[in-house]
């Protein structure tokens, strides 16, 4: 595939309903979108960068320079076979992950519709349905709270996974379990503790978590596995892990019992292999996390979850739960028993609402050879 032109564009979608993590809150979401339009089939690839460099170091504003400037013109009039070759064409830069796991995933979703194989069955993916979790955010309340936990129950969600915080924690999930004593449990924290918490955080073990997400800081292993040896409930690792280098160590450190693969984190498809095949050979299982994705952004999630090693429930939720009207058709749906089955048609498995995008798009910007 020759990459004649790239597009990149940034649309603005509204929550049905704002997500409040220990960062602050969302409203709406910018969301930059690239197309790598080639002799054949044309791909699309979402960039996961929030607003604000939060979560990361990252920002929709940060990915777009780093793509006009660097990554699309490492592309640009490249003959580029595989997804997996595009690594190699950006490795030189250094950071910008989830920037180049917008272009990149816009290519591996090239490269299935021209071998005319499901994205999944590309990745390697075995899985032909996923059971999907879902993760609810801070909220006014502890009422809306557990309302909104009553909702996704009966939607069929398989796995609850509340954000959490000093002070919005333990009472919480008291409240949680008084309710609802055998649901599967877990909570986020996104690095909102520190390590002389840790009386507090072993409360949390009465509670039969799955999983404490990420309780201490963004880039740290060390205390996380001083933290791991204490506690009774599993950590689950998520910001630190940026690929497959830091699985390997978080691993043989004993810093946490789970892994949380996003495919932008880590910078792409390829890296989100390599990090799933380090950790299965570790045996730590692995699911797949939210980013609050267009539906773009939702099939690759989708895609890569099928991988064997994605053996938890990952948020992989529907599209109903974040817009009025997601940009691809069919919607992503659950069943009522909360499972996802996997699209059978050629590349991401589904179609891009065009006319919506456009209607959606604030700025755009067509880079050629």
């Amino acid at each position: 595939m020759k990459v004649e032109a790239i597009t990149l564009r940034e649309i603005q979608m509204p929550l049905v309903h704002f997500f409040e993590t220990s960062f602050g809150r969302t409203t709406e979401r910018r969301i930059l979108l690239v197309t790598v339009h080639t002799d054949g089939p044309e791909g699309w690839g979402e960039c996961v960068a929030g607003e604000d460099p939060f979560y990361s170091e990252e920002s929709v504003e940060t990915a777009w320079y780093a793509t006009e400037r660097y990554l699309a013109p490492a592309l640009l009039g490249k003959n580029v076979e595989r997804g997996a070759d595009v690594p190699a064409l950006i490795g030189k830069i250094r950071g910008h992950r989830m920037a180049k796991c917008a272009v990149e995933n816009a290519v591996w979703d090239a490269e299935a519709q021209l071998r005319q194989v499901p994205l999944w069955k590309l990745l390697g993916g075995t899985r032909t349905e996923l059971a999907c979790g879902v993760s609810i955010g801070i909220q006014n309340s502890h009422e809306q709270l557990l309302e909104k936990i009553a909702t996704e129950l009966a939607a069929g969600y398989r796995r609850i996974k509340v954000k959490c915080k000093p002070g919005w924690d333990v009472e919480i999930f008291e409240k949680i379990r008084a309710r609802w004593p055998e649901i599967v449990l877990s909570c986020d924290a996104n690095s909102a503790y520190t390590l002389d918490q840790i009386d507090h955080l072993k409360k949390f073990d009465q509670f039969n978590l799955l999983m404490i997400e990420q309780p201490l800081w963004h880039d740290d292993f060390y205390f996380h596995a001083q933290l791991q040896k204490q506690l009774k409930s599993a950590i689950c690792l998520d910001e630190v892990i940026h690929g497959r280098r830091d699985a390997k160590a978080a691993a043989e450190l004993g810093a946490c019992r789970i892994i949380n693969v996003k495919v932008g984190r880590v910078g792409g498809f390829s890296e989100a292999i390599a990090v799933h095949n380090v950790a299965q050979a570790a045996g730590i299982p692995v699911w797949c996390g939210g980013m609050l994705e267009s539906g773009i952004g939702r099939s690759h999630n989708i895609a890569l979850s099928t991988l064997a090693n994605f053996s938890l429930p990952g948020d992989v939720s529907a599209s109903k739960r974040y817009w009025k009207e997601d940009i691809i058709e069919p919607e992503v749906k659950i069943s009522p028993d909360g499972f996802i089955p996997l699209p059978q048609s050629p590349g991401r498995g589904f179609k891009i609402k065009n006319d919506l995008i456009e209607k959606l798009t604030v700025k755009k910007q067509v880079l050629r050879a």
